[in-house]
């Protein structure tokens, strides 16, 4: 059941996120074209796989926008969805370099391991108190290149998936070649 709250904000979504789901996937179809950013990129492949990886979600209501009005210093959102069970579903992306090494990198994994998951939190943070949507309407998920950090939401009711740097790589030159021969 939908409250009158979430009602609102799927409202105001639809205002401020005119494009339709078509127009969204031609976006990221192009990004896979023409990989210009990794998060991109990353983003790319879970919107065009949300079914396998957040089942619940059903309609994406706000892509890379604020959602408290203009205030994009409060932060933006990479995703939001409308799930199956009328909530939302709140989904921030990292492309986290696996790859590389040392010392330094490891910090900077860690970094933005820790970051991702604050993102989240304070986004649905601020989804309670200005949008006044009860905690229990809000799921939240993180999507990221390292699957060091599939574990590391069950403490705090956040769904963690990740995909591989290469597998991720595998997928774009194969969705490039079956999409566009």
């Amino acid at each position: 059941m939908i409250t009158t709250d979430l009602s609102k904000f799927v409202s105001y979504c639809k205002k401020i996120q005119p494009q339709t789901h078509e127009e969204i996937k031609q976006f990221f179809e192009g990004v896979i074209v023409f990989p210009y950013d990794k998060e991109l990129l990353l983003q790319a492949y879970l919107f065009l796989n949300i079914s396998n990886l957040f089942p619940s979600c059903h309609e994406l209501l706000l892509f890379e926008k604020s959602p408290i009005a203009d205030y994009t210093d409060l932060g933006k959102c990479d995703f939001v969805y409308l799930t199956f069970q009328g909530n939302l579903f709140l989904i921030e992306t990292k492309f986290i370099d696996t790859q590389a090494t040392g010392a330094t990198e490891r910090k900077r994994r860690n970094k933005h391991r820790n970051k991702v998951f604050e993102q989240v939190i304070t986004l649905k943070s601020r989804f309670i108190h200005y949008w006044y949507i009860p905690p229990e309407q809000l799921e939240c998920g993180v999507f990221t290149t390292d699957s060091e950090m599939d574990w590391r939401g069950e403490c705090i009711n956040v769904v963690t998936k990740s995909i591989s740097i290469n597998h991720l790589e595998k997928w774009r030159k194969s969705y490039q070649r079956i999409n566009y021969l």
